[in-house]
């Protein structure tokens, strides 16, 4: 039987898997294995909201072990440290539990097709003091390991005799930082209510952003314009064209000579691939990602395809693919596609992909949502405020829709508002 191996289990490849595990694991055509490090998979697109407590990890959590038993598929937790082509195998690290004793030893997995899903880190440039000092959003870990630091900030700073403020930088003015931005100030309003000592002077946030605009991906200049007035009703400090040199236990450099003082810091600026793909001897861009044919096959190999922020698909137009949620979904989808296809042929023409922009959104908290439908066509169209918020939730909705079916995605989406109803607005632990 064929050995599908998907390695990454983000909002593509677990649409994907639902895909191939329904066509072909369920029906004995295939073998097919997931590996993820983690052992369950939360829409990244909420991880800003995951660390500030907005959402509950355990009402929004899929279990991958539970997904791959109810959809014809296998689940490995591990983290992948290399592959050998000619025999066709992947190796995962061994696991150790947190007092580091080892649960799991080294492990291999065959192939006949692995794909590549692994998504993409935030890029530090190579800037000193960013990994050591900063805080980043790219893992699940991460979001839930901020959300207590930054409730322990808050308790720290409201608690202290003498006025003090909390100042947070958040560094990249990209969805994530803007939506992180307006995160904070719902978390302090909701905190004031929840016997913490907060006065209305006491979070101070700077959004640092190296272009002339935040929001770059909103082409409209209305839809950024709206972005900015929010982000100032809020009182937030909007440092465009700031590029950061270095950083330290108490700031950040700029290139301007200016040094903002901060008690945390979120870098959130760029992205690239994971350093586990320079050592795959495979072949990248410089940006760490892999390159791929338009079918999503990679360059070195065609028994291994890879698709989102990993890979760097080539268009018709010279440019390649952008590092988007709806940019993985898609290619996800088509890789799919391809494998049926291939299980079918071995020698079958294969899809290609073609990128189509379907717009852009920003949620800022409860605050505004605003966005752009439908880019490819002619520039797309202006949504804000009700409907803005409504398309945003909808994709959220799709995804689970997209996970779970549709009888049993339903219920689980009721449930969960349901539920959002009835807990507190923020989760303290």
């Amino acid at each position: 039987m064929t050995n599908i191996v998907v390695v990454g289990g983000g909002a593509g490849g677990m649409e994907l898997l639902g895909k191939i595990g329904r066509r072909l694991g369920k029906r004995g055509q295939a073998n097919i294995t997931l590996v993820d490090i983690s052992s369950h998979h939360i829409w990244k697109p909420l991880l800003h909201e995951l660390a500030a407590g907005s959402l509950d990890e355990g009402l929004n959590a899929v279990d991958y072990r539970v997904h791959a038993a109810q959809n014809g598929y296998h689940f490995e937790q591990g983290a992948l440290t290399g592959i050998d082509r000619q025999r066709r195998t992947i190796t995962l690290a061994p696991m150790t539990n947190d007092d580091g004793e080892q649960v799991l030893p080294t492990r291999h997995i065959d192939y006949d097709y692995l794909v590549l899903g692994i998504g993409a880190v935030t890029n530090d440039f190579g800037i000193d003091g960013v990994k050591a000092h900063c805080d980043f959003l790219d893992l699940t870990d991460q979001a839930m390991a901020l959300r207590q630091k930054i409730l322990n900030r808050f308790l720290q700073h409201a608690k202290q005799a003498e006025h003090s403020h909390f100042d947070i930088t958040i560094v990249g003015a990209g969805a994530t930082g803007t939506e992180m931005a307006a995160e904070m100030h719902h978390v302090a309003d909701t905190l004031s209510g929840y016997g913490y000592d907060i006065g209305e002077d006491l979070l101070r946030v700077n959004l640092v952003e190296a272009a002339d605009r935040i929001m770059p991906a909103l082409t409209k200049p209305c839809l950024q314009d709206a972005v900015e007035r929010q982000l100032n009703d809020l009182g937030i400090n909007m440092m465009t064209q700031t590029r950061v040199t270095s950083v330290s236990a108490d700031g950040l450099q700029t290139a301007s000579g200016q040094f903002i003082k901060s008690d945390m810091m979120i870098w959130a600026a760029g992205v690239k691939g994971p350093e586990v793909l320079s050592t795959l001897d495979l072949q990248l861009n410089q940006a760490n990602q892999l390159l791929v044919h338009p079918n999503c096959q990679t360059t070195t190999d065609p028994r291994i395809f890879a698709f989102g922020d990993c890979a760097a698909c080539p268009q018709p137009d010279g440019s390649y693919t952008p590092p988007r949620g709806q940019t993985a979904r898609q290619m996800a989808l088509m890789v799919g596609d391809n494998l049926i296809r291939l299980l079918k042929d071995d020698d079958a023409e294969l899809k290609e992909y073609l990128y189509k922009d379907l717009g852009a959104f920003v949620n800022l908290s409860r605050f505004t949502t605003v966005g752009n439908l439908f880019s490819f066509l002619g520039g797309g169209l202006a949504v804000r405020g009700c409907p803005a918020r409504f398309v945003y939730t909808s994709l959220y909705r799709r995804h689970m829709l997209a996970l779970h079916g549709l009888p049993k995605g339903l219920l689980l989406l009721a449930l969960n508002g349901m539920q959002r109803w009835l807990r507190p607005q923020l989760k303290l632990w």
